[in-house]
């Protein structure tokens, strides 16, 4: 294996998980010792230390750059470090991506092939919500929030991003399935009695219920 330098990085936020805690083993350093941990993508992070200098680990190889793991190959802190972050959600998993939620702004871990406008967990709509269309007002039951985005949702001669009505909507934005108030509002359910059902942009239904 060949050794390679650390690289540097600008000023991150160094912190211990542990403050003042043991640090008789690589686990007890991973929470003891101040680090950042830094998302590239590809289930590959930047673990920072002190002075400035960063390791890049990758989860899915199961390598870290550091010193340790090259000549021992071994579990490194660095390694234990990014394990711990990404169990304990600060930083995203190797499948998932940061992300800006379009609905409340906040931070939000999403899948790494998710488009944007992208939405947090308490923000994507789920079946049996009640919501209110923006433009109508009136009160329907969502029945799905489907995975395509508007301009590949048709709806009659249009796509949903396109339709007369959407007009304004992020023509890239998630399309809700709903229906008006009824006892069935699963999707087969609905299908299966023949019920309408409406597909909207996700911005244009605000929820009314969680």
């Amino acid at each position: 294996m060949v050794p390679t330098k650390p690289t540097r990085t600008t000023n991150p936020r160094l912190a211990p998980l542990a403050p003042g805690g043991p640090t008789e083993n690589r686990a007890d350093r991973a929470r003891s010792e101040p680090m950042a941990v830094i998302a590239l993508g590809d289930g590959r992070y930047d673990v920072v230390v002190r002075g400035g200098a960063a390791y890049t680990v990758s989860l899915d190889e199961g390598t870290c750059t550091c010193p340790d793991y090259r000549y021992r190959e071994r579990r490194c802190k660095h390694r234990r470090r990014v394990a711990i972050d990404v169990t304990e959600r600060r930083v995203p998993a190797p499948d998932e991506r940061d992300a800006t939620c379009a609905a409340c702004g906040d931070p939000a871990f999403v899948a790494a092939d998710a488009p944007d406008p992208a939405y947090c967990a308490a923000c994507t709509l789920a079946p049996g919500t009640l919501v209110r269309d923006r433009e109508r007002g009136d009160v329907l039951v969502v029945v799905e929030t489907l995975r395509e985005r508007a301009t590949g949702v048709a709806v009659g001669d249009h796509t949903v991003a396109d339709h007369p009505t959407n007009d304004g909507y992020d023509p890239r934005d998630a399309v809700v399935e709903a229906v008006y108030p009824t006892r069935e509002a699963t999707p087969d359910a609905l299908r299966e009695r023949g019920v309408r059902t409406y597909a909207f942009p996700r911005a244009r239904l605000e929820r009314l219920s969680r």
